[in-house]
């Protein structure tokens, strides 16, 4: 019931693929990168296999048994293999289904019209090393391989801060504003106080005003003087006459 194997990394034996049985048959997915092949000649029948990757391996030819043993195959990587001649890629034509391509560091690739002549000989073919005819890139089918989860969740991350610094910074504008009324506030009782203040001083010196003008003049003055410190002279005349 496997459907997906992932072999990368595990040395081959001798070049040659060891344990791969037809008992995998359901496969869909099977990797092999790096793992010194030689030729794919030991690869079982699996009819239901759409994508093989084969990079970073040693396979020069022999590309015929994928035609016999992986009719669907629809994706195929043989990037950093020793691929040189177009030619060796004309078993190719006999995968109906193949959509894509890779041949990264193949040396196929520094041939003159590399891509046109793939094309031409694979027609069948959409994308080549990532790109179709008219260098259009293929689309990733897998989103989060290139990270824009990743981009989404740290734009949303940015948002969400920027959110919560804009509440801090409206809170901050309020707490000021209502510290500047209650400072006008303040003052407004401060200046009411005062003004009441000054009115009852002003009250207070009016009353002693109308006070000292009901006294006849003599009783006035002699008050007068006796808020200043000195004496009426009658006074001082009547006391030399004792």
């Amino acid at each position: 019931q496997v459907k997906e194997l992932v072999l990368d990394n595990c040395r081959s034996d001798d070049g040659k693929i060891v344990g791969l049985s037809s008992d995998f048959e359901n496969l869909e997915f099977l990797s092999m990168i790096n793992i010194n092949l030689l030729s794919v000649s030991n690869l079982p029948k699996l009819n239901k296999l759409r994508k093989l990757e084969l990079s970073d391996n040693r396979i020069s030819g022999g590309l015929e048994v994928l035609a016999e043993r992986t009719p669907n195959l629809t994706h195929l990587n043989l990037s950093g293999n020793k691929i040189k001649e177009i030619i060796t890629l004309e078993p190719l034509k006999k995968l109906p289904n193949l959509h894509s391509l890779d041949l990264f560091n193949c040396e196929v690739t520094m041939l003159i019209n590399y891509r046109e002549s793939v094309f031409t000989l694979l027609p069948q073919l959409t994308y080549l090393d990532g790109f179709d005819a008219d260098d259009q890139e293929a689309p990733d089918s897998d989103p989060e391989a290139d990270g824009d989860g990743l981009e989404d969740e740290y734009e949303n991350g940015e948002e969400d801060d920027d959110d919560e610094e804009d509440d801090l910074d409206e809170e901050v504008i309020d707490d000021e504003e209502d510290e500047d009324d209650d400072l006008e506030g303040e003052e407004e009782e401060d200046g009411v106080d005062d003004e009441e203040e000054d009115e009852e001083e002003d009250g207070e010196d009016d009353e002693e005003d109308e006070a000292d003008d009901d006294l006849p003049r003599g009783e006035k003055r002699k008050r007068n003087l006796e808020d200043e410190g000195e004496e009426d002279p009658e006074d001082e005349e009547d006391d030399e006459d004792d």
